[in-house]
């Protein structure tokens, strides 16, 4: 069960709960709260949780929680400037790799107790 206290603390909860859920699914927690900083002026982007699946691919979740599927729900929430922003970060931690994997990203969304996974929620021609 989430805790809905704080945002920090639902946040907090919310990640853990999709990081249990996807290591059952087998993917493995390569990083977690990935950051990227643009400047003072401009924000930068973050990742929750970066995860590999079991055929290599590198998987960059967004974990997103709402305590039920009102104002459109909580995978409803991730809107084209967040999909930037998620972008953004996961071409940066790119970048220090020799040879990048296949990847993809991914989305958890959580309403209330109800989990749901949209693998492949969205792709990087943004």
């Amino acid at each position: 069960m989430l805790k809905w206290g704080s945002p920090k603390g639902r946040g907090d909860a919310a990640e853990d709960r999709a990081l249990r859920y996807l290591q059952q699914q087998g993917l493995r927690l390569v990083e977690r709260n990935y950051r990227v900083a643009r400047g003072p002026q401009a924000r930068g982007g973050e990742i929750d949780l970066i995860m590999r699946a079991p055929d290599g691919c590198l998987v960059f979740v967004e974990v997103r929680a709402r305590a039920d599927g009102s104002h459109g729900g909580a995978a409803a929430s991730i809107g084209a400037s967040k999909q930037r922003r998620i972008i953004l970060a996961a071409r940066h931690y790119l970048l220090r790799m020799a040879s990048p994997p296949p990847c993809r990203f991914d989305v958890l969304a959580l309403e209330g107790e109800q989990l749901e996974w949209l693998q492949a929620a969205f792709d990087a021609s943004l």
